[in-house]
């Protein structure tokens, strides 16, 4: 279970600025860290666009639980849908929960390691990040 969150965010702040300065004129900055769903410091404001990725193996429970990824990102990742018969998770469950949490907000259901629901979320990348992918 999740006992503590990180106050920090000085080391992801860092590494951008690092990033920045290497690579000049960047256009794009990938700034992952698992758990920051329960994160007190981060804040979607300094972020462009949020994608929050979970994974099915996490449980069925895990979108009802909320948590600012799941409920305010720009587009929600379910990923490893694969794994869903193993951990005894079902994906209606986790689809009618995520829907709840989400309202109208994006989301998709991946087996990214086979490719599935990739277009979707280039496609959301190509629309709202503006990017071309």
């Amino acid at each position: 279970p999740h006992t503590a969150i990180r106050e920090d965010a000085s080391m992801n702040l860092a590494a951008v600025e690092a990033l920045s300065e290497k690579f000049g004129n960047l256009d794009l900055i990938f700034v992952e860290s698992g758990g920051d769903n329960l994160s007190a410091t981060f804040s979607p404001e300094l972020a462009d666009l949020t994608i929050y990725v979970i994974d099915v193996a996490e449980g069925e429970k895990i979108p009802r639980k909320g948590g600012p990824g799941i409920t305010k990102s720009d587009f929600l990742v379910i990923n490893k849908t694969d794994l869903a018969p193993y951990v005894g998770a079902s994906l209606e469950v986790m689809e009618r929960d995520t829907n709840r949490m989400r309202g109208e907000r994006p989301w998709t259901f991946t087996n990214l390691k086979a490719g599935d629901g990739l277009a979707t979320i280039i496609a959301f990348l190509e629309e709202k990040g503006m990017l071309r992918v």
